[in-house]
């Protein structure tokens, strides 16, 4: 079989039921995810109620408005269970999810206190970052320097790591890092060509890859890794 990344995209992915863990992977660990993470661990735990989600409160009309027939959209599509879900992500600074929630102060501390045991389990793996994309802001937390192929097989693996260490029958990814500076690129985004254009780099055929932006690297691994 061919390890080429072409051959790697031309595969169709498997669609699987909605059976087992889904693994949440979210890149940018700050106010955000943060509390997104804290507000599902509550839900978990039967503090709070997942007011404002479409997929647990929200309902689907069925018929005619007189067949009275709306059921939960959970109820008519088989989704991922809230208890099922887990979470990891990248992030250019160490703290675990806990004290990076109360830094971000959005929740307050005696329902964040409660939810503290699964939510310091949470660290950041070391992240991708390159200062001439997002410059105002600096951290420790890196992935060694290397190659933008380099970069994209060690997400690769983070991947493939959190997939075997949670058990995660699936995966699904988060953008939530911070914004990009805005810059006008001829790289094509389809995956497959966006991935030929990082490994031929790697191989030192030219420069073309030094204009890649950080969310078009992860883009490219996590459609590899099959995490839409």
């Amino acid at each position: 079989m061919s390890t080429s990344p072409d051959s790697a995209l031309r595969t169709p992915p498997e669609v699987k039921p909605a059976e087992g863990k889904l693994g949440i992977l979210i890149p940018g660990m700050g106010a955000v995810t943060t509390t997104f993470i804290a507000g599902v661990e509550a839900i978990k735990k039967g503090l709070a109620k997942p007011i404002g989600s479409v997929t647990q409160l929200g309902t689907i009309r069925l018929g005619k408005r007189t067949d009275n027939n709306t059921p939960k959209i959970k109820d008519f599509i088989p989704l991922a269970a809230v208890q099922d879900l887990e979470f990891a992500g990248w992030d250019i600074f160490e703290e675990n999810c806990y004290d990076a929630a109360v830094q971000a102060g959005v929740i307050e501390r005696p329902l964040l206190d409660q939810v503290r045991e699964p939510l310091q389990k949470i660290k950041p793996m070391p992240a991708v970052f390159d200062n001439e994309y997002v410059k105002r802001i600096h951290g420790p937390n890196l992935k060694p320097k290397g190659s933008k192929m380099d970069h994209a097989e060690m997400l690769m693996d983070d991947i493939r790591q959190f997939r075997e260490k949670s058990g995660a029958s699936r995966l699904a990814m988060i953008w939530c890092g911070s914004t990009e500076v805005f810059q006008i690129s001829r790289q094509l985004f389809f995956a497959s060509r966006l991935l030929r254009t990082i490994w031929t780099g790697a191989s030192g055929a030219g420069k073309r890859t030094d204009s890649l932006k950080l969310r078009m690297i992860l883009l490219a691994s996590s459609v590899v890794s099959h995490s839409p």
